[in-house]
């Protein structure tokens, strides 16, 4: 059972940077393909960048392409998520995301079967 807790959101001023990080827990690590994911109040959760498990290769939303950075450390069990250039729009909830699958579909939820908490991510105007 996959066990996933993120930490580092937080309140920022548009402009400005925050870096998440996903701990996962209780598996291997590297079998996991890893993803972070947001949900604004009253919109649905939404795909922001998603990390391999077999090459590291990364995809992003085009609404934070160039601003963000999804990375992992396998050795630390963790995923980052390197958040520059923030804008208000950004402020949600943001939540880490895994699957262990080989075929999936990386830009929707149903993509995952493992979640974490969700941290706080609000940027002021």
């Amino acid at each position: 059972q996959v066990q996933l807790a993120e930490s580092g959101g937080g309140l920022v001023q548009a402009g400005g940077s925050l870096r998440l990080s996903c701990a996962a827990s209780g598996v291997t690590f590297s079998n996991y393909n890893m993803a972070w994911f947001r949900q604004a109040p009253g919109k649905e959760r939404e795909f922001v960048a998603s990390i391999s498990r077999l090459d590291s290769s990364t995809h992003y939303a085009d609404s934070v392409k160039g601003r963000f950075t999804i990375s992992r450390d396998n050795a630390k069990n963790t995923v980052y998520l390197q958040m520059n250039s923030l804008k208000p729009e950004d402020t949600a909830v943001y939540y880490c995301a895994a699957n262990s699958f080989t075929i999936f579909i990386r830009w929707s939820t149903r993509g995952y079967n493992y979640w974490g908490q969700g941290t706080q991510v609000t940027v002021s105007s």
